[in-house]
Formats: structure tokens, sequence, C-alpha cells
């Protein structure tokens, strides 16, 4: 494999604006060949961009061993992740693609990731899939996959080093219209309770600053205070009810960056303070929630799903195992919208306010297989992807 290394210099926003910039490296000009729809993922990211690192990556033989890194799997999305994707690569064991799933988690650790990540190495796995728990952190465990000829591949957790591929969504993006909606949603003045994830998490910090972007162009809108839930529905109870016992001031909306808005609703319920607008990631418990108490929720936001994030995660790592080629290191993936007025369409039977694993699915592709194609210079379908056959968020 040989590393391109012209880098993308920073500046891919201003590009796509058309601002005056000087001529564009290798990296701009993939970006601007994109369609529009992708192009447009792109602007505002905070990710370093640049060519990808796979352009002579040799596909290697069959049968796969498939190894997968988690870095947390203390909640229920995370929990998810790893079964659908667990669930798509073993789809390829029948006709002898895959011959074996690992996984490893690394509960927060970043020392114990790396070396979960080195023995997978040791092991002589096929490809190599994360959820790093630090951008920088796993970096040169990532080198070493790659000279030993192991694709590694990225979800929800950018990574600073060229030899990654991450398949990842613009959350500086997210954290704006989250922060954006609850301005909106409050006519540019009140307060807000910042939920973040685990403290340092690359799309923590992402998600942060483009919520102070929104923040800054509304003085009046005030933070009451920042917490960290964790992205954990106990943990997140915990800090937002203590927020609430120290600050009697009003809170009108609650920022998230989790899928725990359902606790959060019940914090505000149990302290008698009237229901907030919370943003965050719509869930099945909080769709129950809404469904049994819907003047005791208020929803603006998005579906950051565990379920799409492993199907696309699957996708790009079946693809390049088959030889494709991506063009970026960075494959951006679209966030779907969920406004209040539509939780209805969300909504299931099986979702109750205790239906913690119960996640909703898009009832479209949020990643159609020929958006996915422009990402690769010699694209060709997905093997064993057909959307038809994700299970429904009520399946057993």
């Amino acid at each position: 494999m040989k590393h391109r290394k012209s880098l993308i210099a920073g500046a891919v926003a201003a590009a796509l604006c058309g601002s005056a910039l000087p001529a564009m490296s290798a990296g701009e000009e993939l970006i601007s060949s994109l369609p529009d729809n992708l192009k447009d993922l792109y602007v505002d990211a905070s990710q370093t961009l640049m060519p990808s690192a796979y352009d002579n990556f040799t596909p290697p033989a069959k049968p796969w061993k498939w190894c997968h890194s988690e870095s947390y799997q203390g909640n229920p999305w995370r929990v998810s992740v790893t079964n659908e994707l667990k669930r798509l690569v073993e789809g390829l064991k029948a006709d002898g693609t895959v011959e074996s799933f690992e996984v490893s988690d690394s509960n927060g650790d970043v020392s114990q990731q790396i070396n979960q990540i080195r023995a997978f190495i040791d092991k002589g796995c096929t490809i190599i899939t994360a959820i790093p728990g630090s951008s920088t952190g796993v970096d040169e465990a990532i080198k070493a996959a790659y000279d030993k000829g192991i694709p590694f591949i990225t979800a929800s957790a950018f990574v600073t080093s060229p030899y990654a591929i991450n398949v990842d969504s613009n959350f500086n993006r997210w954290g704006y219209e989250m922060m954006d909606a609850a301005a909106k949603g409050l006519g540019g003045k009140g307060s807000v309770l910042l939920v973040e994830g685990i403290a340092g998490a690359p799309i923590v910090v992402q998600e942060r600053e483009g919520a102070e972007k929104v923040l800054a162009a509304n003085p009046e809108l005030k933070v009451a205070r920042s917490v960290n839930g964790n992205w954990t529905a106990n943990v997140t109870k915990t800090v937002v009810l203590q927020a609430l016992a120290t600050n009697p001031a009003p809170i009108d909306a609650v920022w998230t960056t989790g899928s725990e808005s359902r606790v959060v609703a019940e914090a505000f319920a149990e302290a008698g303070r009237p229901a907030p607008l919370i943003t965050g990631s719509i869930t099945g418990d909080a769709l129950g929630y809404w469904k049994a108490n819907p003047d005791k929720y208020r929803f603006e936001g998005h579906a950051v799903l565990p379920g799409w994030t492993a199907q696309t995660l699957f996708r790009v790592g079946a693809r390049m195992l088959e030889g494709q080629k991506p063009k970026l290191n960075v494959l951006m993936i679209p966030i779907p919208t969920v406004a209040g007025s539509e939780l209805g369409n969300w909504y299931k039977d099986c979702m109750t306010p205790d239906a913690v694993s119960v996640f909703p699915v898009p009832p479209s592709d949020p990643m159609p297989e020929e958006w996915l194609d422009a990402y690769f210079s010699n694209p060709a379908p997905s093997k064993g992807w057909d959307y038809a056959k994700v299970p429904d968020a009520c399946a057993k």
C-alpha cells in the first residue's frame, strides 16, 4: 500500500462556499468532484481531510477474519452497533467469504485498546473496524495494522492517522444544528443545559465546537451548566438532577449529544420542573415516553442510530476487502432529521419508556448505494447488503 502525502489544507468549507483560494490540492479536488448531496456534508467539518492511503491496496484472500475494536460497550447504543455489525459480517459466512468475527472492548482505556488492536494484528485479522476512544491515541497501532496490510476503518470517532478510513458524520454540523434548533425554539433567548458524552471523545469535541458557534451568534442564549452524561442513562440522569438541584433558575432547553433524551425528560419531571425543549438523537424508549407522556416530552433532533452506523461501517469494509478503493480518508454519512411534529412516524408499538435497547429504523437507507458509490474510484455493490432485509425495530 502506498500513502499519498498530499493533505487538504483545512479550507474545504471556504472552497465550497466560493471563497478565493489557491489552486486546489488533490484532496480538495476529490471533494469538489463529489455530488452536491455528499459535498455539502463536508461544509464546516472538523476532521482533517486527505486522499485515502489505500489507493494501491491489494484485496486479501478469502475467508476473512473480521475483527472489531470497541472502546466502550457500557450503553445500549454501542452494544447495538456491535450486534448489527456481527449480524452483517456473519451473514457472509455461508458462502465462505468470512471465517470469523471477533470483538474486543477496552472499556474507555486507550492503552488497553492499543494492546487489543496489536493483538488483532498478531492474530492475522483481515480487517479491523473500530470505534476508537481517542482521535490520536491509537494512531501508532493503526500504522502497525497498515504496515501488515490490514485495513483499519473507524465509525463515529475520527482518528488523525492518515492510515485509517473514517466512516463518519459531520458532528460539528450536528452540534450546530441541535443548538440552532434550541435557539429557534426559544426565540434566541433562554437558558440551556449542555449534556455531553464522554469527556475528550472525538465527536464530543466536534459537537461542542458546532454548538459554540450558535451560542456566539445568540448572546441572549445562556449556558446554565455543562455536564458529562457519558452517553449512559444512569449517569445522565444523575448529573441532570444534580444540575437542576443547584440551578433553581429556569432551564428552557437541554442540548444533548447522545440517546438519553428520555431520562433527561424524566429528571425534569421528577424535579417538578417544566418540560424543556430537548435536542439529541431519538430512541425507542424516548418515543415510548413521548407516547405515554406527550405533555412532558418536547424534542427536536436527529437519528444518530446504531443500526446505520454499523451498516455503513460494514459496507465500506466489505467493499474495500473486495478491492474497491476509497477516494478519501473521511467518508461522510448524513444524519437523518427527526422533527418533533414527526415523532409519530418513528414510533412503533414495541417502544415503551423501558425499551432502552430498541432503536428506530429509518424508513429508507440514509446512505443509498449510489451515494456510497461516489466515494470509491471503482465502485460495485456492497457484498451482503440489502436494506430491505434490515430487521424491524421490534424484531426479536
